[in-house]
């Protein structure tokens, strides 16, 4: 059975550049805290790498903080602050706020104090990108956007930023945290001095190298429009489905989306029953985020936008990126229309 990946919200497959500069990473053995030559070059590969990656962000002028990942740099950025948020926020982010700030049907989120709130740039469930993002907010999660759409952190005006290097292209289990040049931020992990006595603990130097390289790669891919191309995929998707289905809801349609994302729900089918379906039919795909998959509950983003706990039970997302041809996705939604059929009948 031909497989077709169709989840790179989840993750997006590791990028060629990313694991070369890994590899080439492995044989630099000293440790960046160190002072003799080996540590030396250990450090100068990650302060290379630091630059990449803000200047990848937009970030010229702030402090890019590593650690392992979105869910981490939440924490560091979010925990005992009392920061308010929506629920179409990631659980990462909801675990350290609360969750009060009112959604409307097409995701949007009204925020009237930024300096107390965290907002994301585009939802990983249903591509829903937040149409202005207001100055000042306390954290922007830019997890999804980074890579997919423009942004920049100068410009956000932001005084933290998260982002994950596996939803580009690089190496799981490595992230950072974007934090305004002279942000007071307390460490959660102590122990060291180590990311300017942010994060104790020595570096995951090859991981760094990995993200930076990816970085690098999904600014290239953004200015060459290879997202544009991924959009159309998605539009073809959606609209095969749509002809031969006409009761099938497609969320924040009327809303701007990540190119890449689709998320459609049919009343009555269990988004976790099409998974497997999709599956076995040879497609990965996923009912909601990755992170929420298999809890078995009703997807909170869409009862915040104000669907019925039946289609929030009922809908999936496929996430494209661009290794995916048009016979594939044309294939799947076919597929997935087969499903449908055999269920109504």
């Amino acid at each position: 059975m031909q497989r077709c990946y169709l989840d790179w919200n989840a993750t997006a497959p590791m990028r060629p550049e990313a694991r070369e500069a890994m590899v080439a990473a492995f044989d630099v053995v000293g440790n960046p805290s160190s002072v003799h030559a080996e540590g030396r070059a250990a450090k100068a590969l990650l302060e290379r790498a630091r630059g990449q990656v803000a200047s990848a962000l937009g970030a010229d002028g702030a402090d890019v903080v590593f650690l392992s990942g979105a869910t981490e740099a939440a924490a560091l950025a979010c925990a005992g602050r009392g920061l308010l948020g929506a629920e179409v926020e990631h659980d990462a982010v909801k675990a350290w706020i609360e969750p009060s700030l009112a959604v409307d049907a097409r995701g949007q989120v009204a925020v009237e104090v930024p300096e107390q709130a965290v907002l994301q740039v585009a939802n990983s469930e249903t591509g829903v990108i937040q149409e202005a993002l207001p100055q000042g907010l306390a954290v922007v999660d830019a997890t999804q956007a980074f890579g997919k759409i423009p942004f920049a952190f100068n410009w956000a005006g932001c005084t933290a930023a998260l982002v994950s290097a596996h939803k580009l292209g690089g190496p799981k289990g490595i992230g950072a945290l974007v934090l305004k040049r002279g942000t007071d931020l307390a460490a959660q992990l102590l122990g060291g001095g180590q990311e300017m006595g942010r994060r104790a603990g020595t570096e995951n130097l090859a991981g760094i190298a990995g993200f930076a390289a990816a970085a690098e790669a999904a600014m290239r891919d953004m200015e060459q429009g290879v997202w544009g191309e991924v959009e159309k995929l998605r539009n073809i998707l959606e609209n095969v489905i749509a002809n031969s289905s006409k009761d099938t809801i497609f969320v924040g349609k009327d809303a701007p989306r990540l190119p890449n994302t689709s998320c459609f729900a049919m009343p009555g089918w269990k988004g976790e029953t099409q998974v497997m379906q999709m599956d076995l039919a040879g497609f990965a795909v996923s009912a909601g985020s990755a992170c929420s998959s298999g809890k078995l509950r009703p997807s909170g983003v869409l009862e915040a936008m104000g669907h019925d706990e039946e289609t929030a039970r009922s809908a999936i997302r496929v996430s494209l990126g661009p290794g995916v041809r048009e016979e594939d996705v044309v294939r799947f939604a076919e597929s997935w229309l087969k499903q449908l059929g055999r269920r109504r009948s």
